[in-house]
């Protein structure tokens, strides 16, 4: 891995946290393309460098986590399906991270229920977070939990969730948006920890991985920022078939050359 791959990979996580496309697996992708080895620190910079995209979300809407205890009260709630999960399942999900083919047919069954969603949920009653009860947010927290397989896409899961609940569409967005602050921060911390319980790294080594970890944080914060708004200014306006569409022809590109490449392996 090297600073160009920083670069990129950094942008892509801004771009496309908010967006129902699944970060992790345009990375997972973007990485397969760059020729770029799947290892403990790679795994590691994926995950923390979307905490720099989740913090713009503080920034944006900082007003929100001030308002309120019962605010974070609701957070916790969500979270909790995602941390009793991610704890049990995190080495089946890490072996899923490397397979570019469950990032594909994801891609794709996500475009099609994203086809049809705003025709599903056209009747909602929740303009707003503060009008979210518990169970709610309980319920929201679950559906998140389908992101672990990557190519879901956490953002997708949780706008779903919420649609699902009759949450507006910006609303649902908002609350998603919320709700991975705590999930990603608890993430990052535990892929931390993990990587430096298991990895004796010369000071060398060190000083660079965390100058790629900063770098990439800080690029995914700043698109990240630009990101959001657009996002929000364009799902009020025309839902999320494109984003089906998208995934869809996404998705069915990645499958054929998936194959066409293990074909030319074998023959």
């Amino acid at each position: 891995m090297n600073i160009v791959h920083v670069i990129i990979l950094a942008i892509i996580e801004g771009l496309t946290e908010f967006l129902p496309v699944s970060s992790t697996g345009h990375m997972v992708i973007a990485s397969s393309l760059m020729w770029i080895s799947t290892d403990e620190f790679v795994k590691l910079f994926e995950i923390v460098i979307q905490l720099g995209a989740i913090l713009a979300v503080v920034v944006l809407y900082y007003k929100r986590f001030v308002q309120s205890v019962d605010f974070y009260v609701k957070l916790v709630i969500g979270v909790i399906p995602a941390v009793i999960l991610g704890l049990l399942l995190k080495k089946h999900i890490d072996k899923l991270l490397e397979s570019p083919l469950v990032v594909a047919i994801a891609f794709v069954v996500g475009g099609v229920i994203l086809l049809f969603v705003d025709d599903w949920f056209n009747k909602p009653n929740i303009d707003d977070e503060k009008d979210i009860n518990h169970i709610t947010a309980l319920k929201i927290g679950f559906f998140q939990c389908l992101a672990m397989v990557p190519g879901v896409s956490r953002s997708a899961a949780s706008i779903v969730g919420g649609m699902s609940q009759k949450l507006s569409r910006t609303a649902a967005a908002e609350f998603s948006f919320f709700l991975a602050v705590p999930t990603m921060f608890g993430a990052t911390l535990k892929d931390l920890w993990d990587f430096h319980k298991h990895n004796t790294l010369s000071p060398a080594v060190l000083h660079q991985d965390i100058k790629y970890l900063l770098i990439g944080s800080a690029i995914a914060f700043v698109v990240a920022l630009l990101a959001i708004k657009s996002f929000i200014t364009f799902l009020e306006k025309r839902g999320f078939k494109l984003f089906g569409v998208y995934r869809i022809i996404a998705g069915t590109v990645i499958i054929i050359l998936y194959f066409t490449t293990t074909a030319l392996h074998h023959g």
